[in-house]
């Protein structure tokens, strides 16, 4: 594995389905919330340092992760957010980081939906951010989630700004209208420029 391309966007942009057009291509996919979920699940150390820090009441009867109780927990507490974020964000990012070295396709797409927030475009020889505006974010989370506006407003207000990641990116695929061809030619362009990108020997940052 040579070659690192960083997928982010905002809410409601569009990421999982430019993530899947990348993997009908070939390209291996690093997902950074699939990792979140392995890193806290059953017998992981992370997992114990929770429920030794927040007490069993962020545990399930199955002893798995009440991930709304955690929330509750750490929503209006910054310093436990610090603690949870300290504890697990190094752990994500090693595995993030051997994913891609354990990759076989000749880049890999690491899918972060907070890449810009957390700080991560150093794993990255390029960022591709898939773009919409808020009111298309606003439109397709509220139909995806059934969730209500202010709810889907909240999350947006907690991320980056569209500004902020438009100022990261090194790619941008533009992902407001419903148009799956002009989407996938957009992808199908972006690989051929990656292949050559990770013909010319880049290699992974370090960790």
């Amino acid at each position: 594995m040579s070659y690192v391309v960083g997928l982010t966007g905002g809410i409601g942009s569009g990421k999982s389905t430019v993530a899947n057009l990348f993997s009908e291509l070939g390209v291996d996919i690093v997902d950074a919330d699939l990792i979140a979920r392995q890193v806290v699940a059953p017998g992981e150390p992370a997992l114990a340092a929770i429920a030794g820090h927040f007490g069993p009441g962020v545990l399930t009867q199955g002893g798995e992760l009440n991930r709304r109780a955690l929330r509750e927990r750490v929503f209006s507490r910054p310093q436990d957010k610090d603690w949870l974020n300290a504890l697990l964000h190094p752990l994500i990012r090693e595995r993030m980081v051997a994913a891609g070295r354990a990759g076989t396709s000749p880049y890999c797409l690491l899918v972060v939906p907070l890449l810009v927030e957390n700080r991560l475009t150093g794993l990255c020889n390029r960022v591709l951010v898939v773009d919409v505006s808020p009111e298309v974010q606003l439109e397709r989370t509220i139909r995806r989630d059934e969730t209500n506006e202010a709810q889907v407003r909240a999350i947006m207000a907690a991320q980056a700004s569209r500004e902020q990641r438009l100022a990261a990116a090194d790619d941008v695929i533009d992902n407001n209208g419903p148009d799956p061809a002009r989407l996938k030619a957009a992808v199908a362009a972006l690989h051929q420029k990656y292949l050559e990108l990770a013909d010319h020997g880049k290699r992974l940052p370090s960790p």
